[in-house]
């Protein structure tokens, strides 16, 4: 018999079981749901000052039903970094509109290894797929920690980031571990807030 008393105590079961519910909702929405929601929430992003402020963006391409970016990349004004997984970190290369993308590990698209590299040094904003975050931007991500050992690197820390979801996953607060990074924002298709900083 389970003890339902220790469940709760478990924040990393928490996350699990709420990870579950969110991407079962995202996966329901209909084609025409998901594509006019993807529209306003890179119409928010893009009026924010923010993202007009960015030069060099990193982001990412759509992945069973994340919310999609790539009407973003016809914007010249940006330049724009996509990621390859690589044994357990995340690299970043230039991307530009018709550059060639292969699938990953994780069936994920991704730049060639040989398309040229972005370093911390020239990014100003990253957009960080989240499946739920909260109202600290603390981030519940798919549990892999791709991002989470990203943005704990010396070099990453300092670099603005966006959490980029849907707005029924924009939750009152999250299971925190010791390991969570806050994100600097949060992008919905209702808005963008940024998370004052302590």
């Amino acid at each position: 018999m389970i003890d339902n008393s220790q469940i709760s105590l478990d924040p990393q079961l928490e996350k699990a079981q709420l990870r579950l519910k969110l991407l079962q909702k995202r996966k329901a929405l209909s084609p025409e749901e998901w594509q006019e929601k993807s529209h306003r929430l890179c119409c928010h992003l893009k009026s924010s000052d923010l993202y007009q402020q960015s030069l060099k963006i990193l982001a990412y391409i759509s992945f069973r039903q994340e919310p999609d970016l790539s009407s973003l990349f016809t914007d010249t004004n940006h330049q724009w970094g996509l990621p390859r997984c690589v044994n357990k970190q995340l690299v970043w290369h230039r991307y530009s509109i018709g550059d060639t993308l292969q699938p990953g590990k994780y069936g994920i698209l991704e730049p060639l290894p040989d398309a040229p590299i972005l370093t911390p040094e020239e990014v100003d904003l990253i957009l960080v797929p989240s499946v739920g975050c909260d109202r600290q931007g603390y981030r519940l991500g798919y549990g892999g920690g791709f991002y989470d050992r990203l943005l704990s690197l010396p070099q990453w820390q300092s670099k603005p980031t966006v959490g980029i979801l849907f707005n029924f996953g924009d939750l009152l607060d999250l299971p925190i571990a010791s390991w969570d990074k806050p994100l600097q924002g949060v992008c919905t298709e209702v808005g963008l807030r940024q998370i004052p900083s302590e």
